[in-house]
């Protein structure tokens, strides 16, 4: 029994794969105003398919539906099987409020009310 596979067949195995991960994605990165789907999302980095996305550079936005989860700055770091590799030189959570520039007592009231 043979285990080779044609290159034609390889190609449409491949296809099928990413297409199935565009599918099951909820995960868009987002670089000067247009959105990309993300196949996959792993600590140091991320995919997205070769043929449809630009080449990415520089600061990113990585969303999940709606919500935005990181902010990025990355580089590319290879194609493989029809995807685009591109790895993290930073990455931050995104908070939904400013940081705060003191430390806020665990006692500290949360408001205060006026004179009626």
């Amino acid at each position: 029994m043979s285990t080779y596979i044609s290159k034609e067949v390889s190609e449409d195995l491949a296809r099928a794969r990413i297409a199935g991960l565009k599918k099951m994605s909820r995960l868009r990165v987002e670089h000067g105003g247009v959105f990309y789907t993300v196949l996959r999302l792993w600590r140091d980095g991320f995919a997205v398919e070769a043929e449809t996305t630009p080449a990415l550079r520089g600061l990113v936005d990585i969303y999940e539906g709606p919500n935005l989860l990181y902010q990025c700055l990355i580089v590319a770091s290879g194609g493989e099987g029809g995807e685009m590799v591109y790895e993290f030189k930073r990455h931050t959570l995104a908070q939904d409020r400013a940081p705060l520039d003191f430390e806020r007592a665990a006692d500290a009231p949360v408001g205060l009310l006026g004179k009626g």
